[in-house]
């Protein structure tokens, strides 16, 4: 018995290695998105008021469709891990270069909707000058969307295949060459003209190229020994491979949006109470994002391991993979949840002084504390059922919780029954805690009956 408690502890503590080595770099990159707009943000700053205006306005138009399209390419986190759990190299291959087609196809109808933007801010009555530096902004970042999405399917092909190292520095690294760009055209050194927001949309366009560049460096380079080699990538669409990535990729990116539209709303919301209520509400939600790009890294990571496992035929380590992704997640945000409890007014003064936006923002992230685990489990679950292709539950459970449930609620208490922003976030909390629970039990269903299945296989 002891032997058997041992050899389990062992497998255990193997599994939980391999985890982490997989989920510490893509969570190490995560952030490196918030970065930069962070650091365009920032480096606007000097051009006054209605450039941040300008940046965050067309940062946040850009990236809510960019997201989804990046989100369609899902599906190859789930047919390149099982493929390689399997040894089938060649269909790996496959997969990423209908992942490469599939970019070049989302890219041309995400460039005309971001080239119909720019009138659109006028149209919505935004203030005449922050509208013209955002249509220009917009324009300029367009050039950057085949870029984004072909480093996305690289990037996915890379995690994969396990190789996630060469994604946190490029990410990482493609923040200093952001930089570096900002300082160099926004306000012209060197000679350079002055651009103002066109010189940072431009230089988020050559990080993202350089992005691109990069993760296909590292796929030649990773390929090169290998036979089928990079050669084998150089295919015709195939339109069944395509209609899987489809298949999957489509209900993870709906998902994605679902989700992001649910926050959106909320701010929307607040913004109808008064201007110390979405101050509060909007520095609640950036540390709240801050504090989610670990449990994203951690779920990009649980479906390349539980697609791994079950290329190779595995369930049992599929199963435990998966488990140990969420208790890696919740570990995590039970800290999280620690410290926006224990030093809040810290946190807020980051960020301001005022007294008012304080004491509620002081509040949210109390009520965030709550959600945190929430937050982490439902994410990593969400991974790791793309693991094993299922990617529609978390879509139909997010629209139920959200936009059913939690939205409708927060509107109730925010409006109808007085609570204000904090309304709102219990109507989030709500919706996390249902959807959570709910992706947690599907997982442990889905799991047990992968087991049966592959199990009837083997007999068979």
């Amino acid at each position: 018995m002891s032997l058997a408690a041992n050899s389990f502890r062992s497998t255990i503590a193997n599994d939980t290695r391999r985890v982490i080595r997989l989920a510490v770099p893509v969570a190490l990159a995560e952030p490196g998105w918030m970065a930069m707009t962070v650091v365009d943000t920032i480096m606007v700053g000097r051009l006054g008021p209605e450039a941040i205006g300008a940046i965050g306005l067309g940062s946040s138009a850009f990236y809510t469709l960019a997201i989804f399209g990046m989100g369609l390419l899902l599906g190859l986190d789930t047919l390149v891990s099982q493929s390689f759990g399997a040894g089938d190299r060649d269909d790996c291959h496959r997969s990423l270069a209908q992942g490469v087609y599939g970019a070049v196809f989302i890219t041309v109808p995400l460039m005309a909707i971001f080239s119909l933007m720019p009138p659109a801010f006028y149209a919505l009555g935004i203030d005449v000058t922050v509208s013209g530096m955002a249509g220009s902004f917009v324009r300029t970042l367009n050039l950057s969307t085949f870029p984004l999405l072909l480093y996305a399917a690289f990037r996915r092909y890379l995690q994969g295949i396990g190789h996630v190292r060469p994604v946190m520095f490029v990410l990482l690294s493609a923040n200093l060459i952001n930089w570096f760009f900002n300082w160099l055209l926004i306000q012209g050194h060197w000679g350079l003209p002055t651009l103002g927001v066109v010189g940072s949309a431009l230089s988020t366009c050559v990080a993202r190229a350089y992005m691109a560049l990069m993760l296909g460096f590292f796929i030649f380079w990773f390929e090169r020994g290998l036979k089928p080699g990079f050669r084998n990538l150089l295919q015709l669409p195939d339109w069944r491979r395509l209609k899987l990535l489809a298949h999957i990729g489509l209900p993870a990116a709906t998902q994605i949006l679902l989700e992001v539209g649910a926050f959106g709303a909320a701010a929307v919301l607040a913004g109808k109470l008064n201007a110390i209520a979405l101050a509060a509400h909007q520095i609640a939600i950036n540390c709240a994002a801050v504090t989610y790009m670990v449990p994203l890294g951690v779920a990009s990571a649980g479906a390349v391991a539980v697609g791994q496992a079950v290329g190779r035929g595995e369930p049992e380590t599929a199963k435990r993979d998966g488990w140990i992704a969420i208790a890696l997640a919740c570990g995590f945000m039970i800290c999280s949840a620690i410290t926006f409890i224990a030093i809040p007014r810290a946190i807020i003064q980051i960020y301001t002084r005022n007294e008012q936006v304080l004491q509620i923002g002081a509040g949210l992230l109390a009520i965030a504390a709550l959600f945190q685990l929430f937050d982490g489990i439902q994410t990593v679950a969400t991974g790791v059922l793309r693991g094993v292709a299922d990617t529609r539950t978390p879509m139909m459970v997010n629209l139920v919780g959200y936009w059913a449930f939690g939205l409708p609620i927060g509107y109730l208490l925010c409006f109808r029954m007085g609570r204000g922003v904090y309304g709102l976030w219990w109507g989030l909390t709500v919706a996390l805690i249902a959807i959570a629970l709910v992706l947690l039990s599907h997982w442990q269903r889905k799991s047990l009956q992968l087991f049966a299945a592959i199990h009837r296989t083997a007999r068979a």
